[in-house]
C-alpha cells in the first residue's frame, strides 16, 4: 500500500524532550536543520525510513472531535502549509512533553520531518514524519594514527520511535503507520495512545488478523477449556482455519463454517463466541473481505500445531488428522498416539 522508494525527506526540525517525571524540560534548536549535504540526507532517510512495513496501518482519533486530537491538529497545519513547519515542530514537541509523564519514558530526542513523494495506492502523497530517538550507543573510531577513541551515537539501522502520517484519508484521520521498538509495556505506551491517539485502520490486514484472533482464542477458550475437546482436534481445527485463509483471497463467513468446523452446534459456540469477541474487543467483525496474506504470515505463528507428551515427545501435526489416534495402554498405564505415514522423510 506504501512506498518509500521515492521519498524525499524535504525539511527537518530537530528538539531535545525530556520526561516530565524527572522533572527534564524541553530544549529547542534554532532553526530547521540542515540537509544540503546529500551523504548526511541519504543516512537521514534510511533511519526514518527502513523500519516502517506496509503492514498495520492505523488513524487519528478523537472520542468526540477529530479536530479535538493535537496531533491532527498541527500536522494538518503543516500539511497545509509546509513553511510553518519550525513554529509548529516546538508546539507538536511541547505537547508530546506534555504526554511524557510517566517513570518508564525516556528523554530524547524528537524529530519532526516534511516527506514528499510518498506512494501510497500508487498516488503520490506528502507526509509529516514524527521520530523520537530515546537510545545511544557506543562505537569506536580509529584515527589516521591509529590512535582510538569512542562516542556515543545513532544506530541507523533501528529506529525507536517513529511515525508517518500520509496526506491521505485525512477526513478519517490520515493514514499512519507506526513504529514502537521501546517501552511495549502496557503502562508505557503513550507514543501510540496518549501523544497520537490512534486506532487500526478497519482494512483487510485488520479483519484478517482480528478473525484469525478470534480463532486461536476460540479454540483455547472454548474447544479446550469448556468443550475438552482433544489437542489433535483442537490441532486440526487451527490448521484447518490457517489453510482456509492461506488458500482463499477472500473471506466468507457461511464457507468459512461449512469448511473449517461443519459440526452444527460447534458453529453456533463459534457464532456466540465471535458476538462476544466483538464485544470484549470493540471491534467490527465483518462477514466478508478481502484476506491479507501479510497478516496471515504474521498470525499463523500463534497457531501451535504441536502435542507435546510429558518432557519427551514433541509431535508436529501438519496434515491429515485421521492419520493419528490416540489411545490408553492398560498394561503400561500410560496415553499413547498412534501415527500412520508412507516413508520415512531423511
Amino acid at each position: 500500500m506504501i512506498n518509500l522508494k521515492d521519498a524525499q525527506l524535504s525539511r527537518l526540525c530537530i528538539h531535545r524532550v525530556g520526561c516530565q517525571n524527572d522533572n527534564e524540560d524541553i530544549f529547542f534548536s534554532e532553526s530547521e536543520t540542515n540537509l544540503s549535504d546529500p551523504l548526511l540526507k541519504g543516512l537521514l532517510q534510511r533511519y526514518f525510513f527502513d523500519g516502517f512495513k506496509d503492514h498495520q496501518f492505523y488513524q487519528l482519533t478523537h472520542s468526540s472531535d477529530l479536530e479535538l486530537n493535537e496531533t491532527y491538529h498541527y500536522v494538518s497545519q503543516i500539511i497545509e502549509n509546509p513553511d510553518n513547519l519550525y513554529g509548529l515542530s516546538r508546539d507538536i514537541a511541547r505537547y508530546l512533553h506534555e504526554c511524557s509523564d510517566h517513570p518508564n519514558i525516556k528523554s530524547g530526542d524528537f524529530c519532526i520531518a516534511w516527506i514528499e513523494n510518498c506512494s501510497v495506492n500508487g498516488e503520490y502523497a506528502d507526509a509529516v514524519g514524527l521520530f523520537k530517538v530515546e537510545s545511544k550507543d557506543t562505537f569506536l573510531k580509529i584515527a589516521q594514527d591509529f590512535s582510538v577513541i569512542h562516542d556515543q551515537g545513532i544506530n541507523i539501522s533501528k529506529i525507536d520511535k517513529g511515525c508517518l502520517i500520509f496526506n491521505y484519508e485525512r477526513d478519517q484521520g490520515f493514514l499512519v503507520s507506526i513504529i514502537d521498538n521501546t517501552n511495549k509495556n502496557n503502562e508505557a505506551r503513550y507514543w501510540k495512545e496518549d501523544f497520537l491517539k490512534v486506532k487500526p485502520r478497519e482494512d483487510s490486514f485488520f479483519h484478517t488478523k482480528n478473525y484469525m484472533q478470534l480463532c486461536k482464542n476460540f479454540c483455547t477458550e472454548v474447544l479446550d477449556k469448556k468443550e475438552q475437546v482433544e489437542k489433535t482436534d483442537q490441532i486440526d481445527f487451527l490448521n484447518r482455519s490457517s489453510g482456509f485463509f492461506s488458500n482463499k483471497e477472500t473471506f466468507n463467513i457461511r464457507e468459512f463454517e461449512e469448511e473449517v468446523i461443519a459440526d452444527p452446534e460447534i458453529i453456533d459456540k463459534f457464532r456466540g463466541f465471535k458476538t462476544n469477541f466483538q464485544e470484549n474487543s470493540d471491534v467490527n467483525m465483518f462477514d466478508e473481505f478481502a484476506i491479507s496474506n501479510q497478516a496471515v504470515k504474521g498470525t499463523k505463528r500463534v497457531f501451535k500445531s504441536v502435542l507435546k507428551l510429558d518432557k519427551n515427545f514433541h509431535i508436529y501435526v501438519h496434515g491429515n488428522r485421521s492419520l493419528i489416534e490416540r489411545g490408553y495402554d492398560d498394561h503400561r498405564q500410560m496415553h499413547y498416539y498412534k501415527v500412520y505415514f508412507t516413508e520415512e522423510s531423511s
